[in-house]
């Protein structure tokens, strides 16, 4: 037994429901203005540099260098000492983390996870079945049976 709309016997493949063309817009205005943002952050971000106090300052050959004091062999070894090697592991872990959310790593972050979602819209509204007519699912109205 097949059910379909009255005085549509064929379901249009080709035009698009309301919802799908709503959700492909969504998916284009969350590209649009999420990578719009990220390369406002991009271009405005400097560098990504450590504060001045979680760096420790070293000169040779009248060179001055400043290296971060987490990844400094006394402060992982102490690290290791006081909470074992899943200690250090959870600092480098929880560091690089901390580091997506400050310049330019900021911005590209925000562009992918804007990638994701507009894609992710994007491919919702594809795997949407085409509009089901004046019944739609489940009202009996509109529709008869064969």
């Amino acid at each position: 037994m097949v059910v379909r709309p009255v005085g549509h016997d064929i379901v249009d493949s080709a035009g698009d429901s309301d919802l799908q063309r709503r959700l492909i817009v969504c998916s284009i205005l969350v590209a649009v203005l999420g990578l719009g943002t990220a390369l406002l952050i991009y271009l405005r971000a400097g560098e990504d540099r450590e504060l001045a106090e979680n760096v420790q300052t070293i000169v040779v050959d009248g060179k001055t260098y400043q290296i971060p004091l987490a990844s400094t062999k006394t402060y992982q070894r102490d690290l290791q000492r006081f909470g074992g090697k899943t200690s250090v592991l959870a600092d480098d872990l929880t560091r690089w983390f901390n580091g997506l959310w400050h310049g330019r790593s900021l911005a590209r972050t925000t562009a992918w996870i804007t990638a994701f979602f507009s894609v992710g819209l994007f491919l919702l509204a594809r795997q949407m079945p085409p509009d089901q007519g004046p019944g739609g699912r489940g009202d009996a109205r509109g529709t008869e049976i064969e």
